[in-house]
């Protein structure tokens, strides 16, 4: 596969303890939480790594760390609201782009090839990969524009049914990617592990799992 003039966009948190994946906790740790939301971002890196784009770039709230791979630019996420990082982040594009966050580690180059490729953006405007909890987890633009994004209301269950109306009502044409589940909770941890069993998201979740049993059988002695 050749590279094609996209630019793929991932937005994500360091993940530091008590700032990332907070309802994950319970029933995991903060500390755990954070070592699940490292193992997500890093499998999320790798594909996009994989993938056939021109540019690849972390839009980064935080530092990097030895979780980065080679090969990835990183660029500080601005000030305000996730809507406004998340325009800004299209605002430092020129030509197509792509984002997607950091809660789907079961992301693979093959779900993002449609709009990756040499005749993605024809008779397209924008791409958008609706969520189960009613967001979205990839947005797609032929032009970026941040303003198609500032004001829409994030992290609410019609987050995506608003965003994709904005696009329509823009006049853009919009496909779609398939429908992914993040990972906000101890229930979505589990069902995305069984959906990707061979990513560092699923073997960070089963060594919590086995450390929890051994914990469990000592407390019982």
């Amino acid at each position: 596969m050749t590279p094609h003039g996209t630019t793929l966009l991932v937005i994500a948190k360091e993940p530091l303890p008590g700032r990332v994946k907070t309802r994950l906790s319970p029933p995991y740790s903060p500390a755990e939480a954070a070592e699940l939301a490292e193992a997500s971002l890093a499998d999320t890196l790798h594909a996009v790594l994989a993938a056939p784009v021109r540019r690849r770039v972390l839009v980064l709230d935080g530092r990097s760390g030895p979780w980065l791979p080679a090969g990835i630019e990183v660029v500080p996420q601005c000030a305000g609201g996730l809507d406004e990082r998340l325009g800004a982040a299209f605002g430092g594009c020129t030509g197509p782009a792509l984002l997607v966050g950091m809660d789907t580690p079961q992301v693979t180059p093959g779900l993002l090839a449609p709009a990756l490729g040499p005749d993605a953006w024809q008779d397209c405007d924008a791409w958008f990969g609706p969520a189960v909890d009613g967001g979205f987890w990839a947005l797609g633009l032929a032009e970026p524009d941040p303003r198609l994004l500032r004001g829409v209301p994030m992290s609410r269950p019609d987050t995506g049914a608003l965003q994709r109306a904005r696009l329509t009502d823009a006049g853009l044409r919009v496909r779609e990617l398939p429908l992914l589940r993040d990972v906000d909770t101890a229930e979505d941890a589990g069902k995305v592990a069984e959906a990707a069993p061979n990513s560092r998201f699923a073997a960070a979740l089963a060594r919590l799992a086995t450390a929890a049993g051994h914990a469990g059988r000592d407390g019982a002695r």
